[in-house]
């Protein structure tokens, strides 16, 4: 790519249509021939359009008009990767029926989208499809970007292996065991690091959901407790954020020094004025769908980020 080509990379859309195109609108895109484009920019999304907002299915036709007419790009997030795994049976000897099992929590997660597109199942037959086209990660000339987490080992031997940064079905049905090398990859890639709560403690999230672990950095500088580590909206207890981290757990975690290229995230449920979270890191995922803000990063080639590249719309009330 010429270094005179400019990116526009857009946060977690969720559904949320209407904010997208005033986004879109914003930064100087307009429809031509059905599709939005610009004249000099490019999109790219940082994955999960689907899931939880009012205008899914309209979000997925805006996204992949522009990435099919070359308007935009795109990288899988995990919604769309649990999407593939609800929806596809899973083959003879599991012990479940789909490859994402098809309980109370997966359930409510997808909701939405099914709901969405129970009169269109063709058409939702079709994104499935294209879900399988989404990279995992994209490397431009001179920036990275991948939906949770950079891991400069992972990637390097998923390029080793497949020569490129997609997956296929076989890579879809191995990642359902976790500890494998496709679980892993999918995992990391589109979740982010975590670490296990301490003494089996477990915190219950703002989404109600109890857990035994919390995530964490995928950058870390001498950290010394796990207040020094965790990234995610919900805040550790006192007494867990101030538990010393040890030499074992501070060889679990990962590193994105700052010779490395700008790379953007999304996923994360940030909140407040949009900024980089290092000078070679920005999150652009602001909650949009929780209403938020619905964000984008202008990127022109820079190797350090700036909270004046930040562009973005309120998400004040629901979308009507």
């Amino acid at each position: 790519m010429s270094k005179s080509q400019g990116y526009d990379l857009i946060g977690d859309v969720h559904g949320c249509m209407m904010t997208l195109v005033k986004l879109l609108e914003q930064l100087g895109y307009s429809k031509r021939n059905g599709v939005y484009q610009h004249s000099s920019r490019q999109v790219i999304f940082i994955g999960d359009i689907i899931d939880r907002g009012p205008r899914i299915r309209e979000s997925l036709h805006i996204v992949r008009d522009m990435v099919e007419h070359g308007s935009a790009h795109i990288v899988m997030g995990n919604h769309e990767y649990n999407a593939l795994g609800y929806c596809t049976r899973a083959r003879a000897g599991s012990t479940h029926t789909h490859l994402r099992e098809h309980n109370e929590r997966h359930e409510r997660l997808i909701r939405e989208t099914l709901d969405q597109f129970e009169d269109y199942s063709s058409e939702w037959s079709d994104f499935l499809g294209w879900f399988y086209q989404l990279p995992l990660f994209l490397e431009m000339e001179d920036f990275r970007v991948v939906h949770a987490c950079w891991d400069d080992h992972l990637i390097a031997q998923f390029k080793a292996k497949f020569g490129g940064n997609r997956m296929n079905e076989d890579f879809l049905h191995a990642s359902t065991v976790k500890d494998s090398f496709a679980g892993q990859v999918m995992d990391k890639l589109l979740r982010g690091t975590d670490m296990r709560l301490p003494n089996g403690e477990t915190i219950t999230g703002s989404d109600g959901f109890t857990r035994h672990f919390f995530r964490t950095k995928f950058w870390n500088d001498k950290p010394e407790i796990y207040q020094d580590v965790v990234f995610q909206p919900d805040p550790l207890p006192k007494h867990i954020a101030e538990h010393r981290l040890t030499e074992s757990e501070k060889q679990q975690l990962l590193s994105y020094d700052a010779s490395q290229p700008p790379v953007f995230v999304g996923h994360y449920w940030m909140s407040g004025p949009p900024e980089p979270i290092l000078p070679n890191i920005a999150c652009i995922d602001y909650s949009a769908v929780k209403y938020g803000k619905l964000v984008a990063y202008r990127m022109d080639g820079e190797q350090t980020l700036s909270k004046d590249k930040f562009v973005w719309v309120d998400v004040l009330r629901p979308e009507m």
